[in-house]
């Protein structure tokens, strides 16, 4: 490789992640041991100090309300280290039971430092009007402000601060405990299935990648034991789901929360206004996807799509990458971007953030989490060497700049809800797609990277939007009662068929029990902040593109706010934009309509 004319040794990136450099030894280490009990100590700390804290009287208690801040930050910043390197380590080997009794341990601690959050919380909640209003206009909190108001509202919406503690004690193993069982279900997981004459047992990861495969009969053997499978374990997922979902709308109900998506809603700092605009825009505007699906089904030999074809490629030009490969080609597609993006993105392959390898006994999916203490992140998937692969690769190092560009903000004012993190993680990627297409050397390349976009659009517009009917409509049976198995794979199949625009001629029913989203206790309703990340992002791409070389800066700015204000109120700050209204939406889906269009003129097979 040559820079400035000076010919480079090209540095080769691991496909391993490297976690020695946290704590050395894996989920055995003496270091992340010691590390565990120190944090135990600090919370043992900190709880004696929240007891003591008495409700502020004046705006004087203002040096004391940061200090408590302060202690916050670090027990917050270790309890997360200790907390996302553990989870790497089980992501990497589902069948570390180590790791496991580790994660018990940490949820437990987790569950200890929200129970003090919430006392500290409930406390400072209390102060009277004119005393908030004085600790708020504090030179020491007054940075603060956005986030500590938003802990007030919070309060005032919740039970007393004994009901609550107790809501979070129980729910190591009331709830989720729950989540944590289907992990271990999933891993146990064994996909068994001939490929190229010799018999394999694959993951559940290893199977899932098969969907674009490009033998037919592939995909859809694959797609069958995927869901026998599902199938056989049906009852104990739908255990996991019910009691996951049951133990949330009974928390809700004590609170006098009528609506399931009060609590996300709140955490994504969105209004229901804008909920429905977007989702009210998408639903007038499917009319071209359909078309698209039906298309494709036609290519490859149906009347109409079956969701085991969906991943398949159109064209016999289905260009493979190697890991280094793809790697340089996203480090120079970000590098016409901005500099700061190219340079942190360099360091996370040159210093091992990203494990890539495929091989047995990993868990499905891909994922960014963050290391806090040390200011870096880890990116875990499973890389085959597909553009689709290469794309996922981009959007998780989007994540992962996210965080990178919050490192001068302080601790409490990072805390970004999950709509906005997929904003910089879609980013990310569709500055790849877009470079993707533009570099295809002959037809067939740019109708199969053309088609990748537009997978991604029916899967926020479609996939995305049936797991959020599914899921809506699930909890409203579950007030009602446990829904069986069978009952949730009709609510699937529904949610799909409508999602779908009914192109479909078969479906997916158990993608309830294979979608890991759902039993994430964590997140509630983890689904559509990806589609709000999705067209919030085009936005933004939009503006990148107006602007050149000079967006970065900007771009990073309303990264830097996004853990701050609403997103309504970032949308006009930075875009200019009222994302309340379906217009707004919608000029995101005509951008993903023109990609439609130009596969449709490229294949010429309109109509």
């Amino acid at each position: 490789m040559e820079q400035g004319g000076i010919i480079v040794k090209q540095k080769t990136y691991s496909e391993v992640w490297d976690l020695d450099v946290f704590f050395k030894g894996g989920s055995g280490s003496m270091e992340l041991r010691t590390h565990l009990d120190s944090v135990k100590e600090k919370l043992g700390s900190l709880e004696e100090t929240a007891s003591a804290f008495e409700v502020p009287r004046s705006a004087g208690a203002s040096k004391q309300v940061v200090d408590l801040i302060e202690s916050l930050k670090e027990v917050a910043l270790n309890l997360s280290q200790a907390g996302a390197v553990i989870g790497c380590f089980l992501a990497a080997d589902t069948t570390d039971k180590k790791a496991l009794q580790l994660q018990g341990e940490t949820g437990s601690l987790g569950a200890r430092f929200s129970t003090i959050g919430l006392k500290i919380r409930q406390t400072l909640a209390k102060a009277d009007e004119d005393t908030w209003n004085g600790l708020m206009e504090s030179d020491e909190l007054k940075g603060f402000a956005f986030v500590l108001n938003e802990w007030r509202e919070e309060v005032n919406l919740k039970l007393s601060e004994e009901e609550e503690s107790l809501i979070t004690s129980l729910s190591v193993d009331g709830y989720h405990g729950w989540g944590q069982l289907y992990d271990m279900l999933v891993g146990e997981i064994k996909i068994k299935i001939e490929l190229d004459g010799e018999e394999k047992e694959l993951s559940v990861g290893q199977a899932n990648n098969l969907s674009s495969h490009e033998n037919a009969d592939v995909r859809k053997r694959s797609f069958e034991a995927l869901e026998e499978a599902w199938e056989g374990k049906e009852d104990f997922f739908a255990s996991a789901l019910n009691h996951i979902a049951g133990f949330r709308l009974e928390v809700y109900k004590k609170r006098g929360w009528d609506s399931v998506l009060k609590e996300p809603l709140l955490r994504n700092r969105m209004s229901e206004e804008t909920l429905d605009a977007m989702w009210g825009a998408i639903g007038v505007n499917k009319a071209p996807f359909v078309e698209y699906l039906n298309v494709k089904a036609r290519m490859l030999g149906t009347d109409k799509m079956n969701w085991y074809d969906m991943d398949a490629p159109v064209t016999a030009s289905t260009k493979k990458m190697t890991y280094q490969e793809g790697a340089e080609f996203i480090l120079k597609h970000f590098r016409e971007f901005g500099p700061e993006l190219e340079g942190f993105s360099r360091q996370a392959f040159e210093d091992s953030w990203i494990e890539a390898e495929d091989r047995p006994n990993k868990r499905p999916g891909g994922f960014c989490t963050g290391m806090p203490a040390s200011e870096q992140s880890r990116i875990f998937m499973t890389y085959s060497g597909t553009m689709s692969n290469v794309a996922t690769l981009a959007h998780e190092l989007g994540h992962a700049f996210h965080s990178y560009a919050l490192r001068p903000v302080h601790w409490m004012n990072r805390q970004y809800a999950m709509g906005v993190a997929e904003t910089a993680s879609t980013f990310a990627e569709m500055i790849v797609a877009d470079a993707a297409v533009k570099a295809a050397e002959t037809k067939d390349e740019k109708i199969a990277l053309l088609e990748d976009k537009i997978q991604r659009s029916v899967a926020f517009f479609m996939n995305i939007h049936a797991r959020f009917l599914f899921e809506t409509r699930f909890y409203d049976e579950r007030k009602n009662g446990i829904v069986p198995a069978e009952r949730l794979n009709e609510l699937m199949a529904e949610a799909q068929q409508e999602a779908y625009g009914d192109a479909l001629n078969t479906v997916h029913p158990h993608f309830w029990a294979s979608k890991l989203h759902f039993y994430i206790t964590g997140v509630q309703f983890y689904n559509f902040p990806y589609t709000f990340g999705y067209l919030f992002s085009l936005s933004i791409y939009a503006k990148a593109l107006e602007n050149g070389e000079g967006f970065e800066q900007k771009y990073m700015a309303l990264l830097r706010d996004t853990a701050v204000m609403s997103v309504e109120d970032l949308a006009m700050k930075h875009l200019g934009e009222d994302i309340t209204k379906q217009e707004f939406w919608a000029k995101g889906v005509a951008l993903c309509v023109k990609d439609v269009e130009e596969f449709l003129e490229l294949t010429s097979v309109k109509g």
